[in-house]
């Protein structure tokens, strides 16, 4: 049997949702952009290189870079995969109430794996991706078998109360909406944790960017649809476009920060998150170009361990298992081509195990 037939049956999924979370997954977890942070940092390979790693760093404060948008494909297509898992679960029989026990013990594991990731001796956070997919993802649940325009309404009803409250918060020293460390989602951390956020990320995140989920839900139905390949495209791009350009427009008043997702960020990622779904399913499930996405869909079928393998050490293991024979190799041509090689072979080596449960159908589960 070959690969893409395997997958496409192990997965009974559209290609190129496992091409989009295995895309995120792999820029996520396999440190593979460290190549172009060390060339930056050495000032190897010009303006091009440069260029290339600024957009691989988030935005200190207001502004976007194409690595701010990691995190909303994270939990945008977490969305998009719902409606599948949720149809097969009821096609083999499972009632509403048995799956939606599914999901809450779901979102718990991954507020605890959020909160595992986030703390530690000193203090606690919920900032980290899996506690914010914790709510976002029982949110997104909730409401999926309501109309369309209700998910819509809620979702765009979120980010406007969550804009509202921000602008109209009047604690002293919390009521600068645009302000790092002085607005309503460092109150709240204070509130919650007794202190500030690392890097001035906001707990409250997972308010607005619940809407980035249920978008994908929404995607998701539309996917499953026995609709032509063009209507479905063009259901994404327009609306993708127009968000994009709606955000951007709204940026000179309400500041594109995703560290506090305001509107703007939200329309501006979510309108991304659309196009990139449209150019997946054009690329994988109209071109085929279903080796190409294999690739990267191996990483993205054991997303969850692979997210924790990568941040709870696996990726330094794997580093200080490589560097005594890729200095004593590579060495001799200096700091640079020991890093470069070692970040490549680091993010191959995760990769690998990817593939290594994928071929022995091992997929785990929350």
């Amino acid at each position: 049997m070959s690969d893409k037939v395997q997958l496409n049956q192990e997965q009974d999924r559209i290609l190129s949702i496992d091409f989009f979370r295995g895309f995120t997954m792999f820029m996520l977890v396999t440190g593979i952009t460290g190549v172009f942070h060390i060339l930056a940092d050495s000032q190897k390979g010009g303006v091009v290189i440069a260029l290339i790693n600024k957009q691989l760093e988030h935005a200190d404060w207001s502004g976007l870079y194409a690595w701010d948008l990691i995190q909303p494909f994270f939990m945008f297509i977490v969305g998009v995969s719902m409606p599948f898992a949720v149809s097969k679960r009821i096609a083999r029989g499972d009632s509403w109430k048995k799956a939606f026990y599914h999901v809450l013990r779901r979102s718990l594991l991954l507020l605890a794996f959020g909160f595992m990731l986030g703390s530690d001796k000193d203090g606690f956070s919920l900032t980290n991706v899996l506690a914010q997919l914790s709510f976002t993802y029982m949110v997104a649940f909730l409401l999926m078998e309501t109309d369309f325009k209700w998910q819509l309404a809620v979702s765009f009803g979120m980010i406007i109360l969550s804009d509202v409250i921000y602008q109209l918060w009047s604690v002293d020293g919390f009521n600068q909406p645009f302000t790092a460390d002085h607005n309503f989602g460092s109150w709240v951390d204070i509130a919650i944790t007794g202190k500030l956020s690392n890097d001035r990320w906001v707990a409250f995140n997972a308010i607005p960017t619940s809407a980035h989920t249920i978008w994908g839900v929404l995607v998701g139905k539309l996917l499953m649809k026995d609709f032509p390949h063009r209507k479905k495209i063009l259901t994404l791009v327009i609306p993708g476009i127009i968000a994009v350009i709606i955000g951007y427009c709204m940026s000179p008043y309400i500041p594109i920060i995703k560290r506090t997702c305001t509107s703007s960020f939200m329309l501006v990622s979510g309108g991304y998150c659309l196009l990139a779904m449209a150019l997946s399913y054009w690329l994988i499930d109209v071109l085929k170009y279903r080796k190409f996405a294999l690739f990267f869909a191996i990483v993205g079928m054991n997303p969850i361990f692979i997210y924790l393998f990568s941040n709870l050490g696996g990726k330094h293991l794997l580093e200080s298992m490589l560097e005594p024979f890729t200095w004593r190799l590579f060495g001799w041509g200096g700091e640079v081509t020991f890093g470069v090689i070692t970040t490549i072979l680091v993010a191959a080596m995760v990769w690998y195990i990817c593939y290594f449960l994928y071929k022995r159908k091992i997929f785990i589960k929350l």
